[in-house]
């Protein structure tokens, strides 16, 4: 008679010793559970992402895999026979198990210094080897450290040169963000570790400390960018809303495939997952009818929210909707208002149905794959304004949005000050 192990065992040579890894991979993601709340800093820019300029520049020990896998844009991937000479080839960074005293670190430097008000410490795929425990500190360093710790440091660890290099920022003694605190392993339910900050200074570096050793796959660092506008002229233009120059999304109706955020990126965006993206409205009339300009007439739209870095005078306006072929919005339009910080507050507290806003670029058809520019005859508001929202309609993707103009006189409190 075969027995329940017999059975096992010889059905365990149905696959190869790959695929068999491959199964065995696979049943260690466990099946979601219901999803929680997300904490609402998630919004909010990642000033530590590579895409913005942000790098590690010092790690105790990248054995397995390099801490700058920490600040990559996309989301971590697992290749179940990808190897290195040095062990398991894992997307993050993973030190080698400890056997000496103390814990492992690194220092981050952010791409955009600002305001941080949350974390998300991402340990996808690490699920025997996860770091146990995390904390996290900061500080605004006005001369910025020169360590040039090379591009692949797989397999490498500190030396004592640059531990003593690293040594003269005192990083060790950095105001706490985070204290010591436990990290679940990295299960498609349980990876994203969220930590919300309370701290009301520039940071322009981190320390990420490991207790004591292990992987952690991404870390990203919510916030809002900090300028310096002192240095500003009243006649300078420039970019109010780019996330370098403390723009910020501030609410949306819908992120299905994208975030607004990412529409006040550096740059051009790279293809259609750097963009805002909404799911197909379902409301949309079973055969479609235009008005005498070509636009679409549908009962529904979506938007997104942002508050300018400065307050200002808006000048000229860019929709991009470049990656954006198949599934660009049919039209657009831009509402703008002037807030105090009390004043965003409560509408955020209303999810932001209450309030009037006035119309600063009428509804306009949109193209494919295109640059839309529009200048001052274009527009309709010329006084200051600090906050807009970009209406699309019916749905679909834009890549960039840029408002540019002159700052003006603050009216109340720094707007960045302000919570949500």
């Amino acid at each position: 008679m075969t027995t329940r192990e017999g059975r096992g065992a010889a059905s365990n040579f149905l696959f190869s010793p790959e695929k068999l890894q491959e199964k065995l991979s696979m049943s260690e993601r466990r099946t979601p559970a219901k999803a929680a709340a997300e904490p609402d800093f998630l919004q909010f820019n990642d000033l530590g992402c590579e895409s913005v300029g942000g790098k590690v520049i010092f790690a105790t020990d990248e054995w397995f895999a390099p801490a700058k896998n920490l600040l990559k844009r996309e989301a971590p991937q697992f290749i179940t026979s990808a190897f290195t000479e040095f062990g398991k080839w894992m997307d993050g960074w993973e030190t080698r198990r400890k056997r000496s005293p103390g814990h492992d670190w690194c220092i981050i430097q952010l791409g955009v210094p600002g305001l941080v008000h949350g974390f998300d410490v991402d340990t996808s795929f690490f699920t025997g080897n996860h770091s146990p425990s995390v904390s996290i500190q900061a500080s605004c360093l006005e001369a910025l450290p020169t360590f040039t710790p090379g591009e692949d440091r797989t397999g490498m660890a500190a030396t004592d040169s640059q531990m003593d290099a690293v040594a003269k920022l005192g990083s060790e003694a950095w105001p706490e963000l985070v204290g010591v605190s436990e990290l679940q392993p990295g299960y498609s339910d349980c990876c994203h570790n969220f930590f919300r900050v309370n701290f009301n200074r520039r940071v322009t570096h981190l320390r990420l400390n490991m207790h004591p050793d292990g992987g952690i796959a991404r870390l990203r660092v919510f916030g809002v960018g900090q300028k310096d506008w002192s240095s500003v002229s009243t006649n300078q233009e420039l970019d109010l809303l780019a996330l370098t120059n403390g723009g910020v999304c501030l609410g949306y109706s819908d992120a299905h495939f994208g975030h607004p955020r990412n529409m006040i990126g550096l740059g051009r965006a790279a293809n259609m997952a750097d963009g805002w993206e909404t799911a197909r409205r379902l409301d949309r009339p079973k055969e479609l009818k235009v008005d005498q300009r070509g636009i679409l007439q549908v009962p529904g739209w979506e938007w997104a929210v942002f508050r300018l870095g400065h307050p200002g005078i808006i000048s000229s306006v860019e929709v991009d909707t470049n990656h954006f072929k198949g599934n660009f919005p049919d039209s657009c339009r831009i509402e703008a208002c002037l807030l105090s910080p009390e004043e965003e507050a409560q509408r955020t507290r209303t999810k932001w149905t209450s309030g009037t806003w006035g119309v600063l670029l009428p509804p306009q058809k949109l193209r494919p794959h295109r640059r839309h520019l529009y200048g001052a005859a274009d527009l309709t508001l010329t006084r200051p304004v600090s906050h807009v929202r970009l209406i699309i309609a019916p749905d679909g993707g834009v890549s960039r949005l840029r408002l540019w103009g002159r700052p003006t006189p603050r009216p109340a409190a720094p707007a960045n000050q302000s919570k949500l």
